[in-house]
């Protein structure tokens, strides 16, 4: 198993599970229920945990991929400055949700404020993941740029063209 095989495994759950933590936290506030709202906590904890090795395997797999056909280094560059934003916003909404969960445990008078701190940052982190997971899906899925390089040219479409112009 290589680095490009790591970052495809573990660059999702901190998108999923901070759009699920959202959710959850949501519901949690809504509902007044601390048990809800710590169930939020350690998803964006072992989100952030997620980020930081999505982080690590990130510039391996760069490496791996930044020479094959149709991806270049502009659009992988573009990729790791959003993924850097968002592994910052993601750290900052673990903290928080430990501090929340902390708080949340020991019935501090503070906890409804940390539990709003944290949600803040998580929506934050989820508007930047939104971008983050579309750059990085736009590696390998060229079909979902936006600036319309999805056409692969290989020799059999080569071989059709010179074909049509016979």
């Amino acid at each position: 198993m290589n680095d490009a095989h790591l970052h495809i495994i573990v660059n999702h759950f901190p998108i999923i599970g901070t759009i699920f933590g959202i959710g959850i936290l949501i519901t949690g506030v809504f509902l007044n229920n601390n048990s809800v709202k710590n169930t939020s906590y350690v998803l964006f904890i072992v989100a952030a945990i997620f980020g930081a090795l999505s982080m690590g395997t990130g510039e391996g797999a760069e490496e791996m991929v930044e020479d094959f056909p149709n991806i270049g280094k502009a659009i992988i560059h573009e990729h790791e400055e959003l993924a850097e934003k968002f592994a910052l916003v993601l750290y900052v909404t673990g903290v928080f949700a430990l501090i929340s969960f902390v708080a949340s445990m020991k019935k501090f008078r503070l906890a409804k404020i940390f539990s709003f701190i944290t949600l803040v940052l998580a929506l934050l982190a989820g508007i930047i993941s939104i971008n983050v997971g579309t750059s990085g899906g736009e590696i390998r899925h060229t079909e979902i740029r936006e600036d319309g390089s999805s056409k692969i040219v290989n020799d059999t479409d080569s071989a059709e063209t010179e074909l049509n112009k016979k």
